[in-house]
């Protein structure tokens, strides 16, 4: 009998927490994803500045490509910001990759990652990740441990080169993708 009263307790006790858990995901599901399209569009803008709209590409997404989304002035199209993901020393790092309709590297922003703080989590700071702007597709991108050399050279992170290659294999997939698929607002 006792375990009997005992079980009806906890499946009371569980009922409730599952109703209030239900209760905080329906107030708290709107604001979030809110938030989520605040944080994308805002990356956005900071990968491709010369856009002024941006309009989610139908195009057809390939390997670790997440979305596309195409960027214009007026009618112009200006550039893609595309969205990967890459496996780092942590766990996945999603990145937002600016190309312009010129052919070159606008920005990357790092949405998401849980590398090592102080380490692998500087990926998302400027002296690493402003490397990347500017930089021409013609070859791909390459991480050294030294001062680069070549235009198509990544400096690494100090004690974080998963991470620095990581970035870089994304950066390189989103230039790939569109490459072959969006180059030149065509496909």
């Amino acid at each position: 009998m006792k375990n009997i009263k005992l079980a009806i307790k906890l499946f009371i006790i569980a009922g409730m927490t599952g109703l209030i858990l239900g209760a905080v995901h329906a107030v708290t599901a709107n604001p979030i994803a809110a938030q989520q399209k605040k944080t994308k569009d805002l990356a956005m803008v900071e990968v491709l500045p010369a856009a002024k709209t941006f309009d989610k590409s139908d195009a057809t997404l390939t390997g670790n490509v997440i979305e596309v989304n195409q960027g214009k002035d007026g009618d112009t199209t200006v550039g893609y910001a595309v969205t990967v993901s890459s496996k780092g020393y942590a766990g996945p790092i999603q990145i937002m990759v600016g190309i312009s309709a010129e052919g070159k590297i606008e920005g990357i922003k790092i949405l998401s990652m849980s590398e090592t703080p102080g380490l692998g989590a500087k990926a998302s700071e400027p002296a690493f990740s402003g490397q990347y702007k500017g930089k021409s597709l013609d070859s791909p991108l390459d991480v050294v441990k030294t001062k680069p050399a070549n235009p198509n050279e990544i400096e690494a992170i100090t004690g974080s080169t998963i991470t620095s290659k990581a970035v870089t294999k994304g950066v390189n997939e989103a230039v790939e993708f569109y490459k072959s698929e969006l180059e030149g607002g065509q496909k």
